[in-house]
């Protein structure tokens, strides 16, 4: 049996930086590991949700919509392209670069993750009511959007 454990003490418990980095470990965790029983990570998800609603894309263009870093793009883009959820092509204009676009398969990958992502969700949230959980979505977008770093591939300036 473990021991209960200590009160976490006041002036830790009013820090919001602190409270967010507990709650981010407990969100990947729930995510990380519904993924996973499925045999997929986060990164997968980013760019078929990427692909199912802009469209058809280089990689240089999924990385810097996603986040994910050039150098990690390819390992992804190859994890899905062997699973038949993505199709590679030359660029017609370009055919030192590919064309990545989503398949059927893809897409129905991509709505098996939602449902995942969409459970763990409501993991999280649980002890909160819609309305509360609207709100916190709302706020911690405006935190993201404020903070939000420009990507490292992206275009300097305007």
């Amino acid at each position: 049996m473990s021991p209960t454990p200590e009160p976490t003490p006041a002036r830790l418990r009013a820090i919001p930086s602190r409270l967010l980095a507990g709650i981010t470990i407990v969100a990947d965790r729930l995510v990380g590991e519904r993924l996973a029983a499925e045999g997929a990570h986060k990164w997968h998800f980013a760019v078929l949700a990427a692909l199912s609603e802009t469209g058809a894309a280089s990689q240089a263009g999924l990385s810097r919509r996603t986040g994910i870093y050039r150098s990690d793009m390819v390992a992804v883009l190859n994890d899905l392209a062997a699973a038949a959820y993505i199709h590679r092509a030359p660029d017609p204009a370009d055919r030192r670069r590919n064309v990545i676009t989503l398949t059927p398969a893809g897409s129905r990958r991509l709505e098996r993750l939602e449902q995942l992502i969409a459970d763990a969700q409501q993991e999280l949230l649980a002890p909160l009511t819609p309305g509360q959980r609207d709100e916190f979505t709302d706020l911690l977008t405006v935190l993201h959007e404020h903070h939000r770093p420009p990507h490292p591939g992206a275009p300097a300036g305007p």
